[in-house]
């Protein structure tokens, strides 16, 4: 567990920079929930099942008793085609996810333990979904 992530279990400030004011919440994550029509060519977060695992992420995060993280639901966040999608603050890490599973490991992985899921990971110039 990295440094970060052991000040969250504890409900402490995470800011590294000095100037940095602290943050109100320390992981912040963003879940795609936009709708487009059913036939649009890059698809929608909605109809990959978004709404409903943002919901269990939040209830998961209650479960893990994660202090000051908060799981929101966001508009668009241009990458449809790859998600659903999520991006995590304050890192700017994004990751695509498919079910329960997926979310339990990026909640495991990235929020408690500070590491990332390379698996679900999306990189900057990403255009097309990973196979696997």
């Amino acid at each position: 567990m990295d440094e970060a992530t052991k000040k969250i279990a504890d409900g402490k400030n995470p800011a590294t920079a000095v100037n940095d004011p602290a943050p109100y919440y320390y992981r912040h994550v963003f879940c795609c929930v936009n709708e487009r029509a059913a036939d649009h060519p890059r698809g929608c977060c909605k109809a990959k099942g978004a709404p409903e695992l943002r919901d269990y992420m939040k209830d998961r995060v209650r479960e893990l008793k994660l202090k000051r993280v908060r799981i929101n639901q966001s508009g668009c966040l241009d990458r449809c085609e790859l998600g659903a999608t999520m991006v995590i603050y304050p890192e700017g890490v994004w990751y695509t996810y498919r079910n329960k599973q997926d979310v339990d490991e990026i909640l495991q992985k990235h929020l408690v333990e500070g590491q990332r899921v390379a698996r679900l990971l999306l990189l900057t110039d990403q255009k097309t979904p990973r196979t696997s």
